[in-house]
């Protein structure tokens, strides 16, 4: 049996190698899930949500363990993966708060001796193939929600996540959901591929844009509810009339965060020329104050690259940048880090001067660099925002609402932000324009995705 090598990031050692599942096993794995849903599904809601319930417990029990693992196996700081934690148990709670208004049955017509109901019923079997950069969100904004709507979900976690993704495994099956109705396939992309094969009712990835237009060819002729989240750009206007020290203190933060491994993490900034020296000074000085460490001590804030590829990706930008005029103010370049040279470790990067020309404004860079570009008003600022194939997430920096609305209205993006960044509430939903991707996460309507309606026209003889 093939297995999967598990790498520490941080220092490239050999943490674990766990048997990956082949074709046949995935094959022989979602048919038994398609023999278990129904008697899950039948199950009444209230106690899929005791089994949740049950599973939320034994998170916040272990959740000291789980953050180890996760840091380990990803390179997250450790106050980062308890922070993951901690806020993945308020999206339990949403769920579980919110699963009877999601699944509810509606009643628009009655008269005349007829009426009109709408009843939600589970998609069935989903897959799910998820992310290694927030494996506790982005997975579970899947799974949970899939489960308590009735669904069996086969999830295939991230081959750099993938102890998570059997801790996750284990904790719900100890809290009562049967192996069959959550099964988590370890492998490589040819797992994740063998998945697409088999005769889902859904699929949903987290991932790159490349990776999701795959997908989503793959599973076009099926005709099954199809969910794509994947990458972002993210711009950010500073006004003339913000606070210069307070936005750039906040937007190092967002950019920063996770070494920048975020598709929300904050990537392009326009900043208005009347505070642009202060801004930047500000924010040099705030980046430059983030600590770089091993990620098990709880005063690291900036860890290793999870996937040590992008750092060509990295350079590539930073190169790029310079030969285009852009003025190198911190970092760019591949650092040593606190294991001897081992890891995957890159500096905290800026980059001013920046416009249009430079990959470093066009292309994801999904690590701990940002460009930043002067601009001379609102309109010029709107039409940088817009300039992207991306459209996930956009923020304004003013003390004015108004100033902030009209221009946020005029930006396309799923998630606006006002005065803060790199933020996501399980009360709002999560998607994307463009090739951020399709359909939606979170809130009340991100748990109906898991259902699909059926129309009853009932009339009494």
């Amino acid at each position: 049996m093939n297995r999967l090598s598990v790498f520490n990031p941080a220092d490239g050692s050999l943490i674990e190698q766990l048997p990956m599942d082949d074709a046949a096993r995935v094959a022989e794995r979602v048919a038994a899930a398609q023999r278990a849903q129904p008697l899950w599904s039948a199950r009444p809601l209230t106690e899929r949500k005791q089994v949740i319930a049950r599973f939320r417990q034994s998170v916040q029990e272990r959740l000291a363990q789980l953050a180890q693992v996760l840091t380990r196996e990803t390179g997250k700081p450790l106050a980062h993966s308890r922070n993951e934690l901690n806020g993945f148990l308020g999206r339990i709670d949403f769920f579980l708060a919110h699963a009877d208004q999601a699944l509810a049955g509606e009643q628009v017509f009655d008269a005349d001796g007829m009426r009109e109901q709408i009843e939600r019923l589970p998609l069935g079997v989903i897959g799910n193939i998820s992310a290694w950069n927030y494996p506790w969100f982005v997975g579970g904004n899947v799974f949970v929600p899939g489960l308590l709507m009735g669904n069996a979900v086969v999830y295939k976690p991230s081959e750099y996540a993938a102890m998570t993704g059997l801790e996750m495994a284990r904790l719900l099956h100890g809290a009562g959901v049967p192996d069959d109705v959550f099964v988590a396939l370890i492998g490589t992309g040819p797992t994740g591929g063998a998945l697409l094969e088999q005769p889902l009712d859904g699929m949903f990835f987290t991932g790159s844009v490349a990776t999701g237009q795959r997908i989503a060819q793959a599973m076009a002729p099926r005709m099954v509810k199809l969910q794509l989240e994947l990458g972002g750009k993210d711009p950010t206007y500073v006004c003339p009339d913000a606070d210069p020290v307070a936005a750039a203190q906040s937007l190092a933060d967002g950019a920063m965060y996770n070494a920048g491994q975020s598709c929300c993490s904050v990537e392009r900034l326009y900043v208005h020329e009347a505070i642009y020296d202060r801004f930047i000074e500000a924010l040099v000085g705030t980046v430059r104050s983030f600590k770089m460490g091993d990620p098990m001590a709880d005063d690291t804030y900036l860890g290793p690259l999870t996937r040590a590829p992008q750092i060509d990706v990295l350079q590539a930008q930073v190169a790029d940048a310079q030969a285009r005029g852009g003025r190198l103010l911190l970092g760019g370049a591949r650092a040593p880090g606190p294991f001897g040279g081992k890891g995957n470790w890159f500096e905290a990067t800026v980059i001013d001067r920046a416009d249009r020309s430079m990959m470093l404004m066009r292309d994801e860079s999904f690590g701990p660099i940002v460009g930043v570009q002067k601009v001379t008003g609102d309109a010029q600022a709107i039409a940088l925002m817009n300039d992207t194939r991306y459209g996930l997430t956009a923020g304004v920096y003013t003390p004015d609402e108004q100033r902030a609305r009209r221009i946020g209205s005029e930006v396309r993006a799923g998630s606006l932000y006002w005065n803060c960044c790199d933020r996501v509430s399980p009360r709002l939903p999560w998607s994307g324009w463009g090739e951020s991707g399709l359909g939606l996460t979170l809130s009340v309507e991100g748990i109906s995705t898991f259902t699909r309606p059926k129309a009853w026209h009932l009339r009494k003889n």
